[in-house]
């Protein structure tokens, strides 16, 4: 017979595994040793919006001309430091994550290089996948030079997708947020998650001992689960 704890763990993992591979971030950010790849910046039009696919998000941003490119960083510097010669530098790892959890972000502007670090570039793909006709480019341009500078930042309410969208086509929306969305009703969906909530619950109750921090969770998220099922 199997364990019962043993199949709730491993169906939680499985879970967070699923997650983990949904396009939900939609900010990109270079790996320092990386190397740089050359563009063609003569074949992109003032206003294009330029989306860079990589393993687990899309990144993108508005082409500004002259190599340059608007988009949305989230960057835990902007919460500490006021000072430009800081923010100004590119985002790294470690301060794009810190931005995501504080919720803090820029509409900055960077070179295409900077911009895409050595992925291959797609020029107005959103025009074909979301079927929407977009505005004028000029005008494009000018919403997201109107926007730029700080801003909150929300993976699933205002991200760099929002942004573009906004720009490109007057309504922000997110297909990378709606699929997250989606994939998560369907976790919930999922009667076993009851189970499996429900075990931890007790595994930590019988752990920790009885408390309110360790009680209510056991119950509350397994009910909330159930009735969301």
């Amino acid at each position: 017979m199997k364990n019962p704890m043993l199949e709730a763990v491993s169906l939680v993992l499985e879970k967070l595994l699923l997650i983990s591979n949904f396009k939900l971030f939609s900010s990109g950010t270079p790996d320092e040793n990386k190397a740089r790849t050359t563009y063609s910046v003569n074949s992109f039009l003032r206003g294009d919006v330029l989306e860079v696919p990589r393993t687990n998000f899309t990144h993108y941003g508005i082409y500004l001309g002259d190599n340059r490119v608007a988009h949305m960083m989230p960057d835990i510097l902007l919460a500490l430091t006021d000072d430009k010669g800081l923010t100004q530098k590119v985002v790294s790892n470690k301060r794009l994550v810190l931005g995501v959890i504080v919720k803090v972000a820029s509409i900055r502007v960077d070179t295409v290089e900077d911009f895409a670090y050595g992925a291959d570039i797609l020029v107005n793909h959103l025009d074909k996948s979301l079927k929407k006709k977009a505005l004028l480019n000029e005008e494009v341009a000018q919403r997201a030079e109107k926007l730029l500078g700080t801003t909150s930042y929300s993976l699933l309410w205002n991200n760099c997708e929002h942004f573009v969208t906004y720009c490109r086509f007057g309504t922000a929306i997110s297909p990378q947020s709606d699929k997250f969305c989606e994939n998560v009703k369907i976790i919930i969906r999922d009667q076993r998650s009851v189970l499996a909530s429900a075990v931890l619950g007790l595994a930590s109750i019988v752990c920790l001992g009885m408390a309110s921090y360790t009680t209510l969770p056991a119950i509350f998220i397994p009910f909330c689960l159930w009735m969301a099922g």
